[in-house]
């Protein structure tokens, strides 16, 4: 993240200090203390531009809905999830406060408002671990037959939501129905003391605004489709290396810290223009909440520990929750894909209250192009 002195953030903003204070106190502005003079704020980058274009009022309304997509105002009215002062609330309740005794089926009551317990009977009665594959596979059998999302009431869709997430418990967390989500994979994978933090970590990536799979998500319930498609194409667009697949750049990190040292590793990144990918979140200019929240419940692996230091210190930033869930892996000699099985599982509870939020709206989400190949005649 890019960050501005008081004087660069008035330059651009063109007005008096008092205005940039203000806004920094309403939430418009994100600020943080300067590392190299504590009485000093530095000022978020991206908030101050983004702030001094919409007082400009000279931006066609192509450039407005560019920067809406890309990291900007939110597009979408929810009231299920939101960011704000460096706090993820779930429908007005604090997720690191629920993370601390409350469980994924919650979670799912919660954002789905659903009244009764959840009912999840599907068992794996192979012998097969959690796998990524078997969710897609069984994912892609329910989305011919499934009915549309479209006209259908919220009571139904909460039974087909259920039913959807049923059959992903069953692939991501196969073991007896009776046994919460977390105990059904700390079992499988055969350590039990890792439970209490797999519950804490579902709960925590339940939901998330509208980032990349909750949008592609929500863009596919808008079309009619399926909930069952909403959520293959969340799951999907899940895998993608800057998103729920950005664990894997942190164990590159890890693998290279191994090889060289924790501190030759991270400047070496650095050094080749790349960003550390352990550290920083553009929401959370304080720190991730949620690498905290996990981070205080379980003792990091030594050359974790080390790495945390060192990419804090030259960085600036916290470490993330993507470094907080590789280095839990490690930590309880999870399999390497725990943290995609984790992140998958728990984010198919938002996909779904989303899929339902926005099918109940009846909008279809259609943005235009705007073009910029060859001349059209």
């Amino acid at each position: 993240m890019s960050w501005l002195t008081a004087e660069q953030a008035l330059s651009l903003l063109g007005t008096k200090s008092q205005t940039l204070y203000a806004n920094v106190s309403r939430g418009r502005i994100r600020a943080k203390p300067d590392p190299a003079d504590t009485r000093r704020s530095l000022y978020l980058t991206d908030d101050v531009q983004r702030l001094a274009a919409r007082h400009a009022g000279r931006r066609k309304t192509e450039a407005v809905a560019a920067d809406a997509i890309q990291w900007g105002d939110p597009v979408l009215p929810s009231a299920l999830s939101t960011v704000s002062n460096g706090r993820l609330f779930y429908r007005g309740q604090d997720a690191v406060r629920l993370a601390e005794q409350g469980t994924l089926e919650e979670i799912a009551l919660l954002l789905w408002d659903m009244k009764r317990p959840l009912r999840l009977d599907i068992e794996n009665k192979g012998n097969w671990a959690p796998a990524l594959t078997a969710a897609f596979l069984a994912l892609s059998e329910r989305v011919t037959s499934d009915l549309p999302s479209l006209g259908r009431s919220l009571t139904a869709l909460q039974n087909e939501a259920e039913s959807v997430f049923d059959t992903v418990a069953g692939a991501l967390a196969p073991g007896a129905p009776q046994l919460p989500l977390h105990q059904r994979l700390a079992t499988a994978w055969g350590r039990p003391d890792a439970g209490d933090l797999i519950r804490r970590s579902l709960v925590l990536f339940a939901d998330h605004e509208l980032n990349a799979s909750t949008f592609t998500a929500r863009i596919t319930a808008s079309a009619g489709a399926t909930l069952s498609a909403a959520a293959l194409s969340g799951l999907s667009t899940l895998t993608g290396p800057l998103h729920g697949g950005a664990w894997q750049s942190v164990r590159s990190l890890m693998t290279r810290a191994a090889a060289v040292g924790a501190e030759e590793a991270a400047r070496s990144y650095l050094a080749e223009g790349r960003p550390l990918p352990a550290v920083g979140h553009r929401l959370y200019p304080d720190g991730d909440i949620r690498a905290g929240a996990m981070l205080g419940c379980f003792t990091l692996p030594p050359l974790f520990s080390e790495v945390k230091n060192v990419a804090e210190e030259l960085v600036g930033e916290r470490v993330n929750v993507d470094f907080a869930l590789t280095a839990m892996t490690s930590a309880y000699h999870l399999p390497e894909d725990a943290p995609l099985i984790i992140f998958a599982l728990a984010r198919t509870v938002g996909w779904l209250a989303h899929a339902m939020e926005q099918a109940t709206s009846g909008r279809l989400i259609r943005p235009r192009a705007r073009y910029v190949g060859p001349t059209v005649e």
